[in-house]
């Protein structure tokens, strides 16, 4: 009997899923929802758990230097081949949710309960990732621990990214033990990988709206992160007539409701631009605001659009900057290009839904994730589950653990398809 009719009888847990995503929640911050940002000392708390779970189960397990836990069951079948893989990441963005990247860690684990537990062989080494800091919520910069490990970010990249303390990524790298210097040297040798999956909530609301259990991911939007700061004249809101200011918060909002007209207009289906984060300055009720700094997300499935939006959004910003008489801005902080995921993963992916008897839907993904800087080197793949009405972000994200154990369920099938390939 093949290992795909094995793994066909497998089924999740949908208890034990719930218990690890409710043990990883209490790993937070005081306050709503679960906030746990990028190497602080509760990331790296959650990332003991995961490695005390995974040596439980059998595995081998290294953390590198960019903080992502690496969990590894051998093959059992004596043969020279690349490993394969699943996993996502484990920090927050503040006061976010449980399901957000932790789905695609308790998942893993569960996989490799599942696949410990099994009789069918593994011909590959199975490999299983909790990857650090990929939300951009502490640094502007999204997926950092799957970047670092295909090269895309550098130790240089750490010491220029920082976050709204003017902590340097390195320096909060080192405070929690990691060793930003040695990340070249722990790249990952793609002739030592074969492929890799993530299982993720889906974050939007069609899985949900069309009762359909699984998500195929076949593509992965770009993003481009921008840091705007305006320089205008701090005075005195009762004494400074309106035509004499030079209010730096009236041209950010102006730059603001530019970047949802170019997103809005027919040339930019597809695009998205999001004003996240506004600080404004001296921030008095009676000053006039002489500095406003604020970040810009701009996503598209469009490589060219995407740039081409950023070019536009420059020009805008800086138009109204100079109508007002105001000085701006505009520096990138991160830069990740849309990727397409190669069919042979996502023909995995839809087979196993389908031996399990599960319908599926091609969906596009809006949001960056791990498996798309993994795909810059080792052929990835991705897995939707639904989100109850689409929430992602905030406390209030909720995934069933059943639709979960589905998932799981697909995705063990998936690995031992690929476990299987020559």
């Amino acid at each position: 009997m093949g290992a795909a009719s094995l793994t066909a009888r497998s089924a999740a847990d949908a208890s034990l899923l719930a218990a690890d995503l409710a043990r990883f929640a209490a790993i937070s911050e005081p306050g709503d929802g679960v906030t746990r940002l990028a190497y602080t000392a509760l990331e790296r708390e959650a990332h003991t758990l995961f490695a005390d779970r995974m040596r439980g189960l059998g595995c081998d397990v290294r953390t590198d230097a960019a903080g992502n836990t690496i969990a590894e069951l051998p093959a059992t079948v004596s043969t020279d081949r690349g490993a394969i893989g699943t996993g996502s990441h484990l920090d927050s963005v503040v006061h976010g949710g449980r399901f957000d990247g932790i789905a695609g860690v308790v998942s893993a684990m569960e996989v490799a309960r599942l696949a410990a537990d099994s009789s069918a062989p593994r011909r590959r080494p199975w490999r299983f990732v909790a990857f650090a800091a990929e939300e951009g919520a502490r640094f502007g910069q999204a997926c950092n621990g799957s970047r670092m490990a295909v090269g895309l970010t550098t130790t240089a990249d750490t010491r220029r990214l920082r976050d709204a303390d003017g902590v340097s990524m390195y320096d909060a790298m080192s405070e929690v033990g990691l060793s930003p210097d040695g990340l070249a040297a722990q790249e990952w040798d793609a002739s030592q990988w074969h492929g890799f999956i993530e299982l993720h909530v889906e974050q939007g609301s069609v899985l949900d709206d069309a009762d359909i259990p699984i998500g195929v991911v076949d593509s992965i939007s770009g993003s481009t992160r921008l840091h705007v700061i305006v320089e205008g004249t701090a005075s005195h809101t009762g004494a400074t007539p309106m035509h004499k200011r030079r209010d730096a918060l009236v041209t950010a909002a102006s730059c603001v409701i530019a970047g949802d007209r170019i997103a809005n207009d027919a040339a930019h289906h597809g695009t998205r631009v999001t004003v996240g984060r506004l600080d404004v300055l001296p921030g008095a009720i009676t000053t006039i605001p002489g500095r406003v700094d604020f970040l810009v997300d701009v996503r598209d499935v469009d490589s060219e659009r995407q740039r081409t939006t950023v070019d536009q959004l420059t020009a805008a910003y800086r138009d109204i900057a100079d109508a007002a008489g105001t000085a701006i801005s505009v520096e990138v902080i991160a830069d990740t290009s849309p990727v397409v995921l190669p069919a042979a993963v996502k023909d995995h992916i839809a087979a196993a839904a389908a031996e399990r008897g599960l319908d599926y839907r091609l969906l596009a993904s809006g949001a960056s994730h791990d498996a798309q800087q993994v795909n810059r080197r080792i052929p990835a793949g991705m897995i939707f589950v639904p989100s109850v009405g689409g929430l992602s972000h905030v406390p209030e994200e909720h995934t069933d653990a059943r639709d979960l154990a589905r998932g799981v369920d697909v995705l063990l099938s998936a690995l031992y398809r690929l476990d299987d390939e020559e």
